[in-house]
Order: C-alpha cells, then structure tokens, then sequence
C-alpha cells in the first residue's frame, strides 16, 4: 500500500498528502485528501469528508499546510531536475 508523502492534522480534521507517479512513469505529481474522523454510536472510530460548521477552520488550515508543502516540494524538484 502507498505511504502518504506528509500529513497535516488539526482536531479532527486531517490533510494527507500523496505521491502519484504520472502515466508515462517520468514524473510524480501530487493529490490531497482531506478527512474527519469521528466516533460512531459503538464507540468505533469512523472517516468522513463531510465537514461540520467548527470544523471549516481546520480544513482550511490543514488544506494551507498542505499547499505550502507541494508547492515548496515542486519548487525544489524543479530545481533539482533544472541543474
């Protein structure tokens, strides 16, 4: 199973980060996912990406973390492959 690059957790809200090679196998490109884990009637701990109300600051957090984090990340790789 694929490992996430980085995640980012605020509360309940977490931003997750993966690695994704491209069709052609020559590059990586990135995608986030964005989840709030909550306790269900049996006390079992649950996922969804539904949002409450509270929960939109966190999301957009998270959400700004991860951006700096690719965005950071493709200027380095940029750079690296341009040298």
């Amino acid at each position: 199973m694929n490992k996430p690059a980085k995640q980012f957790k605020a509360g309940a809200v977490r931003a997750t980060i993966w690695n994704n090679p491209t069709e052609d196998g020559q590059g990586m490109y990135s995608t986030v996912s964005l989840e709030r884990s909550y306790k269900d009637k049996a006390g079992a701990w649950q996922t969804t990406n539904s949002l409450r109300q509270n929960d939109i600051p966190k999301a957009m957090l998270v959400l700004n973390k991860a951006y700096e984090f690719v965005a950071l990340n493709e200027t380095e790789e940029a750079t690296a492959s341009s040298q």
